[in-house]
C-alpha cells in the first residue's frame, strides 16, 4: 500500500472506530461485534505501524474507550485507566512473554497472575479513608463519568472498607473492578422487560452498562448488578511489591475478588490456564471473553511501563469469538420431524466461535416479528450455548430501504423438501405446523432421528443416506430399515458392497434395543431420552406402556398431560400400529427393563457441576437414572445431592448456601456401588 493509499484508509479506519466506540461506551449500543471491532483497531494498529509519520496523538490506538457523556459529571482519574493489548493465540501469548523478558534483559521466567476476562464495565472507585467518596466509569481512560449513587446500589461494593490488621487502609486508594450481570438474572431481567413491553437487552454487557448510566438510581438499584475487583490505581501509604499481594488485600478489606484468580509460574502455566478457562467458561455464571494476563511483580510492571494506551505488562488473551455480524440474504423454513416450521436465516458466511456459520435459527414467527427481522438486514448473530447459531440483534441503523420483511407461511415449503400440504398454527402455540403424516421431510428428519447416537445409533446411517434412501423410496418409515438386502443398497448411488455389508451390519446390531432407547428412537412428541427412560423403567415393556390410560401415565411424576396425550395419541395411531408391527415382523423387539432391587435413588434429584475424572457426564448421569434418581441442571431446595468434579461453577456455591449435600467423584462412586 502506498502513502495516498494508507492515508485514505487510516482516515476511514479513525472515523469508523471514533463511531462504534461512542455507540459501545456512550450509547451502550453496538452495531459490530467484538471481533469485528477488534479486527479493525487491529488494522488500523498495523498502518500506523507501518506509516509511522501518519500516527497522531488523538488516533483512537491512544485512546481507551470514549469521552464521557454530557448528561453526567466528570472527574479525571489519579492514575488512567488503561486497555489492553489483544492475544488470540497460544503464540501471541508467547510472543508477550518473549517481548517482556528482551526488554528486561533476562532469560529467566517471569511470573504472573492470570484471570477471567469479564465482559462487563470498568469502574473505579475512589474511597477517602476508608469510605467510598466517588465512582467513575472508565470514560476516556482519563476522564470518567461519576456514577456515584448508582454505583452504592451494588451490594457487594463496600461503603466503608474492613479494618484489616495486616493491611492499614490508606488515605486515599483508588480500587478498580468490573461491574456485570450474572447470566441468570440477565435473563430474568429480559424476560421482565418483555412482559413489560419493553426491548430486551442484547447482551449482559449492554444491560450492566445501561443499568449503570441511569440518571435515576432507583432504576439502577432494581438491576442484578455484580463486581469483581481487579487492581488498585493510586494509594497513598501503600506499599505492595506484587499484584497477588494486591488481591489478597482487597478480599481483607471487604472487596469481591474473582475466586478463579490465579498464579502463574510461566508463561507455560499462563497457557495451561486460557485452555482451562476456555474449557469451563460454558460453566461459569458470567460471561467471559478470555483470560488476561499480568506480571505479578510490580517493581516489574514499573519498569515495563506503558505503549500507546496499554501496559507493557499485561495483555488480554481472548477466545474465539462467540458473536459476529453478517447480513442476511434469505429467510426459508426448515420443517423438523414433528411437522414443526422453523425459519431459518441463510446468511452471508461468518466465523464464529471457531466455526463457519451460513445459517441461523430464527426460532419462531413471533421471534422474528418481536427483532422486526428482515431479509437484508445487517444482523448480530451468537452460537447459542456455544452450538446452535441464533441472531441476537438487528443492527436498525444500517437498513438502507432495500430490505424486506418476511411473511407467515401458508404451505408446508416443497423447496424445502415439504410436502406442499397447508400449514396449520394449533391453539396455545407458537409454531407453524404441517399436520400431514406423509410428509417427506418429516419422513426424512424421523428416520434420522431414529438412527442417531441418541436413538438406535446404526453407524453409517447418516443424514444424507437417508435422504437418498427416501428420495428413492427405499424406505417409507424406520421400520423398513430392517427389511433392507444387500441387493436394494447397492442399486444406490455411490454404494459399494462394502459399505452395503457394513451398514446392514449395523442395523442387525440394533435389533434388541433397550425399552428407552427405543422409545427415544420413535420420536414420539415430548417423549425425550430422560422421559424415555423414566417410562421404561415404569412399564418395563412396550406392550404394557401400548396399553396405558391417561390416568395411569399421569400417576407418574415426571408425566403431564401433554406428554400423557402425546403418547396416547402414537399408540392409537393406525399408521404408527402398522409401523410397529413391521419392527415385529423384522424381529426387532424392545428388551424388558427389569425391577431394579437397588433402586435405592428412586425420588432422589442430582446436580452435576465441574469435569469428572473417571466418568463422562453422560455416564454419571446414566448411573444415577439406572438406580432410580433423577437428574437436574439447576439447584433447588428439591435437589438432594451435588457431584462436584474439578473447576465446578456456581451451583456448588448454591449447593453449599442451601446445606445441600456435596459429593465429590469418589464419593459418588461409592454412593451408587461403582467403587
Amino acid at each position: 500500500m502506498n502513502t495516498e493509499a494508507a492515508i485514505k484508509r487510516i482516515e476511514e479506519l479513525r472515523a469508523i472506530i471514533n463511531y462504534h466506540n461512542r455507540r459501545y461506551y456512550q450509547l451502550d449500543d453496538p452495531e459490530i461485534s467484538d471481533a469485528e471491532y477488534d479486527r479493525l483497531m487491529k488494522e488500523l494498529m498495523e498502518l500506523e505501524s507501518q506509516f509511522p509519520d501518519l500516527d497522531h496523538s488523538d488516533s483512537p490506538t491512544r485512546r481507551v474507550g470514549a469521552a464521557p457523556l454530557e448528561k453526567f459529571e466528570t472527574r479525571n482519574h489519579f492514575t488512567p485507566m488503561l486497555s489492553l493489548a489483544n492475544a488470540f493465540s497460544e503464540q501471541d501469548i508467547h510472543d508477550f512473554d518473549e517481548r517482556i523478558r528482551r526488554f528486561l534483559g533476562t532469560d529467566e521466567a517471569v511470573t504472573f497472575v492470570v484471570e477471567p476476562k469479564l465482559d462487563g464495565v470498568a469502574v473505579n472507585l475512589i474511597y477517602i479513608n476508608g469510605v467510598l467518596d466517588i465512582g467513575l466509569t472508565r470514560g476516556d481512560g482519563a476522564t470518567g463519568e461519576v456514577i456515584t449513587q448508582n454505583l452504592k446500589t451494588i451490594h457487594t461494593i463496600p461503603l466503608r472498607m474492613k479494618e484489616a490488621p495486616e493491611a492499614a487502609i490508606p488515605e486515599r486508594i483508588e480500587i478498580r473492578g468490573e461491574v456485570f450481570m450474572e447470566t441468570e438474572a440477565f435473563k430474568t431481567l429480559n424476560r421482565r422487560r418483555t412482559r413489560n413491553g419493553e426491548p430486551p437487552f442484547a447482551n449482559p454487557r449492554n444491560a450492566a452498562a445501561g443499568s449503570l448510566r441511569q440518571l435515576d438510581s432507583r432504576i439502577t438499584v432494581r438491576r442484578p448488578l455484580d463486581i469483581f475487583c481487579y487492581g488498585i490505581g493510586t494509594g497513598t501509604g501503600t506499599a505492595f511489591k506484587s499484584h497477588w499481594n494486591v488481591l489478597q488485600t482487597l478480599r481483607r478489606w471487604g472487596f469481591r475478588v474473582n475466586d478463579r484468580i490465579r498464579q502463574a509460574e510461566d508463561v507455560n502455566s499462563c497457557i495451561q490456564y486460557y485452555h482451562h478457562i476456555n474449557d469451563i467458561r460454558k460453566e461459569l455464571p458470567y460471561e467471559i471473553d478470555g483470560i488476561v494476563i499480568k506480571v505479578d511483580d510490580l517493581s516489574i510492571q514499573d519498569r515495563l511501563g506503558t505503549v500507546s494506551r496499554s501496559p507493557r505488562w499485561a495483555v488480554a488473551c481472548k477466545f474465539a469469538a462467540t458473536q459476529e455480524t453478517t447480513v442476511i440474504e434469505d429467510i426459508v423454513f426448515q420443517v423438523g420431524r414433528t411437522g414443526v416450521l422453523t425459519p431459518v436465516a441463510l446468511m452471508k458466511p461468518v466465523r464464529v466461535g471457531g466455526v463457519m456459520v451460513s445459517r441461523a435459527t430464527l426460532h419462531n414467527m413471533d421471534e422474528i416479528d418481536k427483532k422486526d427481522i428482515r431479509i437484508g438486514d445487517t444482523v448480530i448473530i451468537q452460537r447459542a450455548g456455544d452450538v446452535i447459531p441464533e441472531v441476537v440483534t438487528v443492527v436498525k441503523s444500517k437498513r438502507d430501504g432495500m430490505e424486506r420483511k418476511f411473511s407467515k407461511p401458508e404451505i408446508c415449503p416443497p423447496d424445502q423438501g415439504g410436502c406442499g400440504s397447508k400449514v396449520v398454527r394449533l391453539e396455545g402455540e407458537v409454531a407453524y405446523r404441517c399436520i400431514n403424516m406423509a410428509c417427506p421431510a418429516q419422513i426424512k428428519e424421523n428416520i434420522t432421528h431414529f438412527a442417531s447416537r441418541g436413538g438406535m445409533n446404526i453407524e453409517g446411517l447418516g443424514e444424507k443416506l437417508v435422504s437418498q434412501m427416501v428420495n428413492a423410496g427405499v424406505i417409507k418409515d424406520p421400520a423398513d430399515l430392517y427389511l433392507l438386502t444387500k441387493e436394494t443398497l447397492l442399486g444406490l448411488d455411490r454404494m459399494a458392497e462394502k459399505s452395503a455389508s457394513n451398514l446392514l451390519s449395523a442395523i442387525e446390531r440394533t435389533k434388541s434395543p433397550s425399552l428407552d432407547k427405543f422409545l427415544y428412537a420413535l420420536g414420539i412428541r415430548h417423549v425425550g431420552e430422560r422421559m424415555a427412560a423414566v417410562l421404561a423403567r415404569q412399564f418395563m415393556n412396550l406392550e404394557s406402556l401400548s396399553r396405558a390410560g391417561e390416568e395411569e401415565l399421569l400417576a407418574i411424576r415426571d408425566v403431564g398431560p401433554e406428554a400423557a396425550r402425546s403418547i396416547l395419541s402414537f399408540f392409537c395411531e393406525p399408521s404408527n400400529i402398522r409401523v410397529m408391527e413391521k419392527f415385529r415382523d423384522a424381529n426387532v423387539v424392545a428388551t424388558e427393563t427389569a425391577k431394579s432391587e437397588t433402586a435405592f435413588l428412586a425420588g432422589k434429584s442430582f446436580v452435576f457441576t465441574g469435569a469428572l475424572a473417571r466418568l463422562s457426564r453422560t455416564e454419571a448421569k446414566q448411573i444415577v437414572e439406572s438406580l432410580g434418581g433423577q437428574i437436574s441442571e439447576s439447584v433447588t431446595k428439591k435437589t438432594d445431592y451435588v457431584v462436584a468434579g474439578e473447576a465446578p461453577g456456581s451451583k456448588l456455591q448454591k449447593a453449599r448456601s442451601a446445606g445441600i449435600a456435596i459429593l465429590n467423584e469418589e464419593e459418588f462412586l461409592k454412593l451408587t456401588g461403582r467403587l
